[in-house]
């Protein structure tokens, strides 16, 4: 699991000398309450840091400097207790490149009905002073989160750890690292990008390695750690009996943990956060990895299918977003449908690569052909996937912009055994229906690979959007196709 508590967002107060010292101490005392019992907030992810209050232009832009350079500060929450002139903003958020959370709160919840006096209303001024500021954000066309209500409030909070995850997520994006073993997968569209635009955008990098580099790490495994791992994989999984060490297809498992251990060896010598592979390009590979890239998921890391870099790096960022939640997220593909009436589904699954993170109950450690890439028969984790709410999420690369594409779904429970299909696998409902959600994610543009995910919101990927400042295409219950198409319409008018 990834460690989000060693990460920190600033929490910022905004006010000036106009006040007085007493009120200025008030002030900071105030702020400080607030920042502690955020970050002692069991639903806030990340520690939470106070910040001296922030009085002058050149204070302003001295802190937002600091932000930039800190390695642990993935983002800023600005509150104004009282009223701060705008304009002592502008330098400081012209240069501020880490999100920001605008708090539109004040200390105390009630009115004091009784005692309220001038004293009172000149300290706790948020409801103009938030606005002086949010003025200045927003004639800077910048994006960000704002939050509205008592910061002791649990909607606050829920919001508050919402973008606290995105920031996250965002944050990882920074310098990462992503490979590709061999190519895209021939003459597929939507898996192709501009890898130049997306590190200039989004501040990861994606290169290749050829298949040889990755097969003599894996040649090199020892065979202690290989027996290591096989027992592992047994003492975890419900494992075939032809792979059990008496079994049959014992070599296989071996292969399979070897590809694994030499793939994670790889990956961490190079400080990639995520790779993808492809099985048009396996030279040298006894299998295709099937459960090294369904482990390796589990423990963190970012995958693609057919050399997928945009949906290794989504996955990526999305694990670190749900990061100590409860449920998974992984690659998925849209692969077949249940076209019921009534009772529409879409079944997703892939051909080895699904996390899982996301398996309802002891997976199945099993091995079968797989019919393409003209390899030995790889091992796999097979699995079913539990009912819930779920998200499918898409980037896309439209040419002109980059496209993040969610579509809210309804995972369904199987209710009938599928004892012939050797993957794992999941059932879900788009919403609002299976004809309006499939027709609305065709008309964005949307790709056949997603990150499924069971523990985040759409609102974790619309803040994760704004901090990417790229478009964000959101299918729900409240979807209209008429009102979707013309949406799409007025993006391409503001990106042209």
């Amino acid at each position: 699991m990834i460690n989000l508590k060693q990460l920190e967002v600033w929490f910022v107060t905004g006010s000036q000398f106009l006040y007085g010292e007493e009120t200025l101490q008030q002030v900071a005392a105030h702020s400080q309450e607030i920042a502690a019992s955020l970050n002692n907030s069991s639903q806030i992810p990340v520690t939470v840091v106070f910040k001296p209050v922030l009085k002058t232009t050149e204070e302003i832009y001295a802190l937002c400097q600091q932000a930039n350079n800190s390695t642990n500060c993935i983002g800023i929450i600005a509150w104004m207790h009282t009223f701060s002139p705008a304009k002592m903003w502008i330098g400081g958020l012209k240069i501020l490149q880490k999100p920001l959370c605008h708090l539109h709160t004040q200390f105390n919840r009630d009115i004091p009905w009784n005692d309220i006096d001038m004293d009172f209303m000149n300290l706790n001024q948020s409801a103009h002073g938030d606005r002086e500021f949010g003025f200045m954000v927003s004639r800077m066309r910048l994006r960000r989160k704002v939050i509205v209500g008592h910061w002791q409030n649990e909607n606050v909070l829920n919001s508050i750890n919402v973008w606290a995850r995105a920031a996250a997520g965002w944050h990882d994006w920074q310098g990462a690292k992503f490979v590709r073993f061999g190519d895209n997968m021939r003459q597929v569209a939507v898996t192709e990008g501009d890898k130049v635009e997306a590190e200039l955008q989004f501040g990861y990098s994606v290169n290749t390695h050829g298949i040889g580099d990755l097969v003599k790490v894996v040649n090199e495994v020892t065979n202690a750690d290989v027996d290591k791992l096989c027992d592992e994989y047994n003492d975890t999984y419900k494992l075939a009996a032809s792979l059990t060490k008496n079994g049959a297809q014992y070599a296989s498992l071996r292969d399979a943990a070897r590809i694994e251990l030499g793939l994670k060896y790889f990956l961490e010598q190079g400080n990639f956060k995520g790779y993808t592979d492809t099985f048009e390009d396996l030279h040298g590979m006894v299998q295709l990895p099937g459960i090294a890239s369904q482990r390796l998921m589990e423990q963190g890391y970012g995958f693609g299918g057919e050399g997928d870099w945009k949906t290794s790096a989504l996955v990526r960022a999305m694990k670190v977003m749900g990061s100590g939640l409860k449920g998974g997220n992984s690659f998925m593909e849209d692969y077949t449908y249940h076209f019921e009436p009534g009772n529409e589904m879409v079944l997703g699954a892939h051909m080895l690569e699904i996390c899982s993170s996301i398996a309802d109950g002891k997976p199945s450690c099993e091995i079968h052909p797989l019919g393409i890439g003209g390899k030995a028969d790889p091992v796999r984790l097979v699995f079913n996937v539990s009912g819930g709410p779920a998200l499918n999420a898409s980037i896309i690369d439209m040419g002109n912009r980059f496209r993040l594409l969610v579509n809210e779904v309804e995972a369904v429970k199987p209710v009938h055994d599928l004892p012939k299909l050797p993957v794992a696998r999941v059932l879900w409902k788009p919403y609002p229906d299976m004809q309006t959600g499939c027709a609305a994610w065709i008309l964005a543009g949307g790709a056949h690979h997603t990150c499924y995910s069971q523990n985040l919101t759409s609102e974790h990927l619309d803040d994760f959007a704004d901090m990417a400042n790229i478009e964000c295409v959101l299918i729900n219950k409240q979807t209209n196709l008429h009102q979707l198409k013309n949406e799409l319409r007025w993006s391409d008018k503001y990106y042209s």
